[in-house]
């Protein structure tokens, strides 16, 4: 993945470089933003922008001059489909930026360069700290799914409040699917409580499904209604005690997204590969 976007930046620096200068102004960026939802002139935007005709219009032209915006025969400027690329790019960069505390301490590079690009699409998270929090928010978010529950688990945590609703949904035949980390750890007494809840029958139907994948460090709970998401420390060990959570729509697409790419590349699933 690095090799091949070092390659891309080598190639492509000097272009990049000066998409990077015709964004370095708060009033583009604004002016790119209000195109993206309006066609609008020069006095409007002004107004919009709180600024003058003389300011807005030396904006203009550098952004018509890079072809980010073009003039319609009405007087009005849009955004032209280059424009609306690049635009479609910042809330990645916006992402990164506003958490760049938490992504000093944590680790991406072993994420396909394809989630990572769309990455602002998790930008109406929030933030949930601490494993105590993060558990009582795992349990909510189970509790309130009504269609399915899907799970990218590096570690099985053990809690009675879990088990007690993974087996209510399931009684309620709301499909759960697990992707287990070859390296996951899970509790000793596990199958034990997997033969007294008769988990066991839920497979067999259909409704319970696991597989196993290389471990990659992310972790996932998605239901139909919310979604939360675990990254890596640069160990590559997954970290359980922040969550990113939203019930946004574009937050549950990127995680569903990832974990059907996932499940597509895990191998089935084998009791005696996870460690105890």
């Amino acid at each position: 993945m690095l090799a091949s976007l070092d390659k891309l930046l080598n190639l492509n620096a000097e272009k990049i470089a000066g998409i990077f200068l015709e964004l370095a102004s708060e009033q583009r960026l604004n002016i790119l933003n209000h195109l993206s939802e309006n066609q609008l002139n020069i006095s409007k935007l002004a107004k919009l922008l709180d600024s003058t005709n003389p300011e807005v219009h030396r904006n203009i032209g550098r952004l018509v001059k890079n072809g980010l915006i073009v003039k319609n025969i009405d007087g009005n400027y849009q955004l032209t489909t280059y424009g609306r690329t690049v635009l479609a790019q910042i809330p990645s960069i916006s992402f990164v930026s506003e958490n760049k505390g938490f992504f000093n301490e944590h680790a991406l590079n072993k994420m396909d360069i394809k989630f990572i690009q769309r990455i602002g699409a998790l930008q109406s998270q929030k933030p949930i700290k601490g494993f105590v929090k993060v558990l009582e928010k795992w349990v909510k978010i189970q509790e309130d799914a009504d269609k399915f529950i899907y799970n990218i688990l590096s570690e099985v945590p053990y809690s009675r409040d879990i088990i007690d609703v993974i087996a209510s949904k399931l009684e309620k035949n709301i499909p759960i699917k697990t992707i287990f980390s070859d390296t996951a750890i899970i509790p000793e007494n596990r199958k034990k409580v997997f033969e007294e809840k008769g988990f066991q029958k839920y497979v067999s139907e259909g409704i319970l499904e696991r597989r196993i994948s290389k471990n990659k460090g992310i972790g996932l709970l998605i239901t139909d209604k919310e979604a939360g998401v675990f990254f890596p420390k640069p160990d590559g060990e997954t970290d359980l005690s922040e969550m990113f959570q939203s019930k946004e729509p574009e937050f549950r697409e990127w995680c569903i997204d990832y974990f059907e790419d996932s499940w597509k590349n895990a191998t089935s699933f084998q009791e005696t590969k996870l460690k105890k």
